[in-house]
């Protein structure tokens, strides 16, 4: 052929045209390897099927040029045709990879096998496709005085791919080294990967990036959108927690959360069929906005899940829990375990005694178990003749017995000498209050339903269990001791009708019993003035304060989304954003922060914060129990009947009766551990105001939910995720002053502050007078 072949020809490609066709159509007679292969003129097409990604005897293992054709080269060319092996090598490696990866049941690693493949469709074999058409062109910047084509121009040529095959050859052994990859940790490596100084090497590694965090986003967008989850690598799990791996680090946490919320609003809608749905346009608007953006532009991708995440709520708020069910259940809430509907509280304390001594008075032994249906009928049975009677959340109370059904215990009447002395010696640890109601672990719960469930977590119930355990062992304590000031002084009218302005009997008796009678007034005036000063601080300055103030939160919601992120606004800005900010609903993240402020602010308040304070306090109740029950065995007074016992010994040397002396040590020693344990609770109260930082974060819910009744000591603060100010939660301050009051009501007359004997002496005096 002539010259006019090589004009005639196009550029076919490598595959599809033979190796002899191709080179019988350049026919150049001076062509380099021509003149040194004599018996092999197919050389330039092998090179080219070669980086092509095909197998070739000039490379018989990988890039190594095979030996029989070392001694008939130059060492430029040999080094030539070697690099071009290496690439060639690398892009069959690549290719091999891409084909066992790509059967993986992983769609994040697919679709970036699909992708690589697809570049290099694109860019490599398209420059190989090239290269031949340049070839059979003749075209100068390739062919050499248009005769032949020098290897060292075929090495430039495919230069550019050096770099790219061992980054992307590196990138595809990190894949198969790993069995499975989470969409997480694969977008992170393929971004870290990208920043590199390389311009190639980065675009290719940021487009492989790109196809992964699409496939990443058409997953979001079904869960933010649809509130679905895929069976194979889901996002979340069944509860609407993420997975880990599922989450690239480039997104925030308040990004998370905010998925997390929305995904589990829409799931949730849809699940329980409301008749509300999301709108259909709200939903192919966010879709949309979504597909404008990636997890990599970390600023546009939290604007676009912050912006999604205002509008679900402000739906959410306005058709399906508004605000007057958020206040309706934290009312209800309130009322039933925070005590503030006193009547039904007091019924309920009566109820369950009266349930207690039925069961001790029966003779049959299956009516003499107490089982929780019997204690849910006990709240029915309260609620009768009370504002609670005709209130329909009241239904959704029920005791649980975590130990089962049980028989009724009378009061005990432990050594409270002993007691109060293991309180001073040992470290305060775990402190509970839900046996004292009942005798065993008693827990009041509540069905929380739909839609409540969206700002009321479980955690949240097991504090209010918590805390209605504490406040109705105060209440019951408190009743009890009245009750004993009132049998007390039924005693004394009765008494005082035969033995006139005396307690009756001989001068030696008369003294003794006039001590005794002084002494048990003492310890039930001291109870009941503790008591009485410890529920009118919790139910006042605590209860009622912190009640009103989540009630004006509710109401204000720009106040309340400001202090939900550790903000104090005055009252000059409130009016401010009053002005400015018109709208009327709260995000649920903030609603549940709100909440979660007002649990932590009762806890602290309510001393429970506090386990050196909880340790003192049980004990403190117990022995008025104790006080209680003494006085109830003994006939309803501390004195006993003349009549019982003569008011001299047997032998008749004028002392004191042995069960007015038996009587009097009882008391005694009841009042000196009541004493050392008010000792004990002041100082510990004083000490807590300048050393024990007010937050509830973390000893609350040690001192709360590490027992079996409240399990989950971590739960509190896994939904407290609002910011925190330096100095601990916001209003501190608030509730440092909630416990200086207390102090100033228990040391009104300087009686815990002034320096005074000790109890033992004065006991000591006392026991001296028998």
């Amino acid at each position: 052929m002539g010259m006019d072949t090589f004009q005639d020809v196009g550029p076919p490609a490598i595959t599809q045209l033979p190796v002899t066709s191709t080179i019988n159509q350049l026919q150049v007679q001076s062509f380099r390897f021509k003149d040194i292969f004599q018996d092999s003129p197919d050389m330039i097409a092998e090179v080219l099927l070669v980086l092509a990604g095909h197998s070739s005897s000039l490379f018989p293992t990988d890039h190594n040029l095979h030996p029989a054709f070392r001694p008939l080269l130059h060492p430029g060319e040999e080094q030539c045709l070697e690099a071009l092996g290496h690439i060639a090598s690398r892009y069959r490696s690549i290719k091999k990879a891409c084909v066992i990866l790509s059967r993986s049941k992983s769609r994040y690693v697919c679709a970036l096998c699909a992708t690589l493949n697809q570049i290099l469709k694109d860019e490599y074999e398209k420059l190989v496709v090239d290269t031949e058409a340049k070839v059979l062109k003749r075209d100068p910047d390739l062919v050499a005085s248009g005769s032949f084509v020098p290897l060292s121009a075929v090495r430039a040529t495919f230069a550019e791919w050096d770099s790219p095959l061992t980054a992307l050859e590196t990138l595809m052994n990190q894949l198969q080294a790993q069995k499975h990859w989470q969409p997480g940790p694969l977008i992170d490596m393929l971004l870290a990967r990208s920043k590199t100084g390389v311009y190639r090497i980065a675009d290719i590694i940021s487009r492989l990036s790109v196809a992964v965090q699409r496939v990443w986003r058409s997953q979001l967008s079904a869960f933010l959108v649809h509130g679905s989850l895929t069976p194979t690598d889901p996002l979340a799990s069944e509860d609407f927690t993420l997975l880990d791996g599922t989450m690239p680090s480039c997104i925030s946490p308040q990004t998370k959360e905010s998925i997390i919320y929305v995904g589990r609003a829409v799931a949730t809608i849809k699940a329980k069929k409301w008749q509300n749905q999301l709108p259909r346009e709200q939903a192919l608007e966010y879709a949309n906005i979504l597909e404008t953006v990636l997890p990599e532009d970390q600023y546009k991708f939290d604007l676009v899940i912050s912006q999604i995440r205002t509008n679900v709520s402000e739906w959410l708020w306005l058709n399906v829990l508004t605000r007057k069910d958020v206040e309706d259940a934290v009312i209800s809430l309130a009322s039933y375990f925070l005590l503030r509907n006193g009547e039904f509280s007091l019924a309920l304390i009566r109820e369950i005694e009266r349930l207690k001594i039925s069961r001790l008075t029966t003779r049959s032994g299956a009516s003499s178990v107490i089982r929780e249906q019997d204690l849910n009928l006990a709240l029915l049975r309260a609620s009768l003749g009370t504002s609670a009677q005709h209130d329909p959340s009241l239904l959704h109370l029920h005791f649980e017995l975590p130990s089962g059904s049980l028989r009724p215990l009378l009061p005990s009447l432990a050594n409270s000498k002993a007691l109060a002395s293991s309180v001073a010696s040992n470290s305060p640890g775990v402190t509970s209050f839900d046996d004292l109601l009942l005798g065993t672990n008693l827990i009041l719960s509540y069905d929380v339903t739909w839609p409540l469930d969206l700002f009321l977590h479980p955690s949240d119930l097991q504090i209010y269990a918590a805390l209605f355990n504490y406040l109705s062992s105060l209440r019951k304590t408190h009743t009890q001791i009245h009750t004993c000031w009132t049998s007390l002084s039924n005693a004394q009218r009765a008494r005082r009708r035969w033995t006139g302005l005396g307690e009756g009997g001989t001068a030696e008796d008369l003294e003794a019993r006039r001590e005794l009678l002084r002494c048990g007034w003492g310890v039930v005036r001291d109870m009941g003035w503790f008591l009485d000063t410890l529920l009118g601080y919790v139910m006042v300055d605590v209860v009622d304060v912190e009640f009103r103030r989540l009630k004006d939160l509710l109401g204000n919601p720009s106040r309340g989304r400001a202090e939900s992120v550790g903000k104090h606004p005055s009252s000059q800005n409130i009016a401010g954003q009053a002005n400015t900010d018109t709208s009327t609903y709260l995000d649920f993240t903030t609603l549940r922060n709100i909440h979660t402020t007002y649990l932590e602010r009762l806890l602290t308040g309510c001393l429970l914060s506090n386990p050196a304070l909880t340790a003192i306090l049980r004990p403190i109740f117990e022995v008025c129990e104790r006080f209680v029950a003494q006085v109830e065995r003994w006939g309803g007074d501390v004195l006993p009947a003349l009549l019982f016992e003569g008011s001299l010994t047997p032998g008749g040397d004028d002392k004191v009766g042995a069960m007015v002396q038996e009587r009097f040590q009882v008391v005694a020693e009841i009042n000196e551990s009541l004493h050392n344990l008010l000792d004990l609770f002041y100082e510990q109260l004083s000490l807590s105001t300048s050393q024990q930082p007010f937050t509830a974060t973390s000893d609350a819910s040690k001192s709360i939910l590490m027992n079996a009744s409240v399990a989950n000591a971590t739960a509190l603060q896994r939904t407290s995720i609002r910011g925190k100010v330096s100095k601990g939660f916001e209003g501190e301050g608030e509730v440092r002053r909630h416990v200086e009051r207390l102090l100033l009501r228990l040391d009104f007359n300087g009686a815990f502050s002034k320096p005074k004997a000790g109890a033992s002496e004065q006991i000591q005096w006392e026991v001296g007078i028998l």
